[in-house]
């Protein structure tokens, strides 16, 4: 399997504590403590493998959960969550997907509805 220059692997026996910054697509098969964010915000993928596990916030525009995830999830474009996927924490979403067996233990947050209701509030008030 061929890598470009913007895949990140980090695999089963890595640990990373800390924040981590990328650009492109990230493959989290290890562990992260800290939280997970994405340099390039239009083209950034983040896969939690089944084997993965996040403790911290997720950001990036394309995520997608078959791993274990503690902590909150802002994803601008497109959520998928696998059939192994368990998050504990408030996911933001544009658009999502769910698989049989998937689980969220926490809010989800459509962000079309959030920005229609900021926006009737600001209407509101004036």
């Amino acid at each position: 399997m061929a890598f470009s220059n913007n895949h990140t692997l980090i695999s089963r026996a890595t640990k990373v504590i800390g924040d981590l910054h990328f650009t492109g697509e990230l493959q989290l098969e290890g562990k992260v403590t800290g939280n997970i964010i994405a340099e390039d915000e239009k083209d950034a993928k983040v896969v939690i493998a089944d084997t993965g596990v996040v403790e911290g916030e997720i950001r990036a525009p394309v995520v997608i959960v078959n791993g274990k995830v503690q902590g909150n999830i802002y994803s601008s474009k497109h959520l998928e969550l696998a059939a192994k996927g368990n998050v504990t924490g408030t996911v933001h979403y544009h658009s999502i997907e769910m698989v049989k067996g998937a689980q969220v233990n926490g809010s989800m947050i459509n962000k079309q509805q959030e920005s229609a209701s900021v926006l009737d509030i600001a209407v509101a008030k004036a």
